[in-house]
């Protein structure tokens, strides 16, 4: 099941170190800025191999607006995740709520 979160319990949940952040956006959208410590998996990328691109459960995918973070999570448990979170409104919400965003490109795969 897939779990969608407001930006301040996203936070919460990475400053808990309870998820991994999975950024599914184009290496394009991601030098605009992402959050920091979120690991960079296009979703074309991911739908290729979802088990490969996740280490553990707990995982928070983003991506610009939750519409494509939204597919990922859903495979993501379809695989068997049961940790699995999208961020609503995705680095747009995120910003709006007064989160920052980082523009580190050396977390990029």
């Amino acid at each position: 099941m897939v779990r969608s979160v407001s930006p301040q319990q996203a936070h919460d949940l990475i400053s808990r170190g309870e998820v991994e952040v999975i950024d599914v956006r184009e290496p394009n959208e991601w030098s605009t800025g992402h959050l920091a410590g979120a690991r960079l998996v296009p979703l074309a990328q991911f739908r290729a191999n979802p088990k490969a691109a996740l280490p553990r459960d707990g995982v928070l995918f983003v991506c610009a607006a939750g519409v494509r973070s939204e597919t990922a999570a859903r495979l993501a448990a379809s695989s068997g995740f049961t940790k699995v979170y999208n961020l609503s409104g995705g680095t747009r919400g995120w910003v709006k709520a007064g989160k920052p965003l980082v523009h580190d490109l050396s977390v990029a795969v």
